[in-house]
This record gives structure tokens, sequence and C-alpha cells, in this order.
């Protein structure tokens, strides 16, 4: 199971995309609203999380956590400590953690960068504390997947599925959505 977590402010397309691609890969994941069950996001659409955090129980079963980007959805999710947790918990149990465009301010933040190679939007690249920083779409170090902005929104989602069930399933999901 994933977890993408929405603030108010979160870039819908750095949301959304990377959910749809797991889904098509048959990777269950679950939307889970920061502050409520619709969540607004940084272009005024609005979206039904699956759950709101206070139904939140990472279990053994977690395979990974994602965190959209946007202003101020970002700021949202940091000053939530649910989703913090959620993030250390993840950590320490080496599943993904995935962190879009600004998201990976986080992460940089919570000392989860330390000694990995990372991306994010550009601007947000001192943020970044003790990572190696790349100008890539993409970047993947060990369990960390992170990427720069709604424009790699797909291949953050192709990322992540190379992650969890292979470089060939996401090809596959990424040319049968006429990608590649």
């Amino acid at each position: 199971m994933f977890y993408c977590f929405l603030a108010d402010g979160f870039e819908e397309t750095e949301a959304l995309a990377p959910v749809d691609i797991l889904r098509r890969a048959g990777i269950e994941v679950k939307t889970v609203g920061v502050g409520g069950d619709v969540i607004r996001g940084s272009h005024n659409i609005f979206v039904n999380a699956d759950i709101n955090i206070d139904e939140l129980s990472l279990g053994s079963d977690t395979e990974g956590v994602i965190l959209p980007g946007g202003m101020p959805g970002v700021k949202n999710l940091f000053a939530e400590q649910r989703v913090k947790d959620a993030v250390t918990e993840s950590v320490s149990r080496g599943a993904l953690v995935c962190a879009i465009c600004a998201a990976p301010m986080i992460l940089g933040r919570m000392g989860v960068l330390d000694g990995k190679k990372a991306t994010c939007f550009p601007g947000f690249e001192g943020d970044l504390l003790g990572a190696e920083v790349f100008s890539d779409k993409v970047v993947t170090d060990g369990n960390i997947i992170t990427s720069k902005g709604a424009g790699c929104a797909l291949d953050f989602g192709f990322a992540i599925v190379a992650a969890v069930k292979g470089s060939e399933e996401a090809e596959k999901i990424a040319s049968s959505m006429q990608c590649r």
C-alpha cells in the first residue's frame, strides 16, 4: 500500500498522475487528506481523499509514501507531524519515500537526504540538506525517489512503479499510455 498525502495547496498533477500510474500497475495507493476529506489543490481543483489523516494506519503492508509539491501544500504537509511521522516510519522500515517539486525540502529538513542523491524544483536546492543535488527529472537513490516538478510527474510515477515492480513493468505502463 502507498499513501499519497494531500494538503491544501497541493500540485494536482504531481499527486494525481503518480496515483493514476500506480493504480494502472496494480499497486494499491490511497490518497490521504491532511486537514479534511476534500482537499483544494493549488489550481482550485478539489479532490476527495480516499481517507483522512485521522484514519491513517501505517502497517507492514505499507510500501511507501508520496509527497506532492505545490504551495502552500508543501508547507502544510511539513506542518503536520503525522506526515513527518509517516516519513520517518517509512525510512526506518526501508519503504519507499517519494517526493516531487518542492516536497523534497521536507525530506532535506528532516535529515532523510543525508548522503543521498536528490532533485527538486529549481530554487529549493538549499533545502535538500545533506544531499548531492542533481538537475535530473527524477532521481532514485535506494528507497528515496525525488523529482523536479509537474512536467516530470509521469516519469516520477514510472520510477515508483519501476522500484516496486521493475523497469519492464514501468515501461509497459508508459507504452500503454503512449509515453514511449
